[in-house]
């Protein structure tokens, strides 16, 4: 491996890290609940920006003045606030969205969830005290680089930082779906109806595992932002939504260690056609149309996940169904 590679599987494991938060969350809605939600990168978004607005040093203070910028909004606090406000932010747009929709079921649902986040990325658009419109905040401050981290071994140390965090939520997102909250949440997903039967309040079931969903992808937003150092309305389009969706197809809904090696499969699928220039015998279709290869590239991708899709239908690494525990005494009589 030559050193060129270095820094661009750095950056590789770093998206695949942050896209397997944002499958992390949407797994809790569909993989555990059978929530079909459309509108996730509302809660990334949010997260995105409620981050950033609280690390931004304050208008006005001799930081502000060094940067150059302008903007309304900052409060100068430490990444981990930022990370912690993000977390309340996605939770809190995601409850109020659930509070609004959650009753609906099938694809009603998944329209309600997506008109939603338009609305919201419509809000953010539109309000350029807040996000700085179409122009967005480009100092989003990037912690400890440049003083503590060189800037050349930065993006490493973020590596690491988003591993540790990344997989200390999957921890605990695990043990929170092998908990009795997690097999609540199959029984509303496999059958509401029984789940109601048992006396469980399944519009207060969905609406926590909707806003548990939400704050995972908020917390993922103030990952990426802190990452790229800006944030920008346009970065958050739904295409975002749909990745994040194939990513939990791929890997297996359900499972929350599948949904993050669908996350792994998702990003190295989709950077690695970048290199498809490179290709001697695709060098004379590039002369003569250059927009031949960016198109091929994306050809190539549907047909390595429609193979995945074909060949797994229930994931690379599918959900482990329990199988029933008979009592003491069966188990001696066998």
């Amino acid at each position: 491996m030559t050193v060129e590679w270095i820094p661009f599987l750095t950056l590789l494991g770093t998206l695949a890290l942050i896209y397997s938060l944002l499958a992390l969350g949407l797994n809790l809605h569909y993989g555990y609940t059978g929530l079909l939600n459309f509108g996730h990168v509302a809660f990334f978004a949010a997260g995105a920006f409620a981050s950033a607005l609280a690390t931004l040093p304050p208008p006005g203070s001799a930081a502000y003045q060094e940067l150059g910028a302008r903007y309304q909004i900052g409060f100068g606090w430490p990444l981990p606030v930022g990370m912690a406000l993000a977390a309340v932010a996605g939770g809190a747009l995601a409850l109020l969205i659930g509070a609004t929709s959650v009753r609906l079921t099938s694809h009603y649902l998944a329209i309600a969830t997506f008109a939603m986040a338009e609305i919201f990325h419509s809000f953010l658009s539109n309000e350029e005290w807040l996000t700085q419109g179409v122009y967005g905040i480009s100092v989003v401050p990037q912690p400890l680089k440049g003083t503590v981290i060189p800037v050349s071994q930065y993006p490493y140390f973020y590596l690491l930082f988003t591993a540790i965090t990344v997989f200390a939520l999957l921890f605990l997102t695990q043990r929170l779906t092998e908990s009795p909250f997690g097999r609540v949440l199959r029984g509303v997903r496999e059958d509401e109806l029984a789940a109601r039967s048992l006396g469980k309040n399944t519009p207060r079931v969905k609406l926590q595992a909707f806003t548990l969903g939400g704050a995972l992808a908020g917390i993922a937003g103030s990952l990426w932002v802190h990452f790229i150092g800006a944030v920008h309305v346009g970065q958050f389009v739904p295409l975002i939504t749909f990745q994040v969706w194939l990513a939990v197809l791929m890997g297996g809904a359900g499972n929350n260690l599948g949904v993050v090696f669908g996350a792994f499969i998702l990003v190295a699928f989709r950077e690695s056609t970048r290199f498809l220039n490179n290709i001697p015998l695709l060098d004379r279709f590039t002369a003569a149309n250059p927009t031949f290869v960016p198109s091929l590239r994306f050809v190539i991708i549907g047909l390595l996940l429609v193979a995945i899709i074909r060949f797994f239908p229930d994931g690379v690494l599918p959900e482990r169904h329990r199988k029933a525990i008979g009592t003491r005494q069966d188990r001696r009589l066998s």
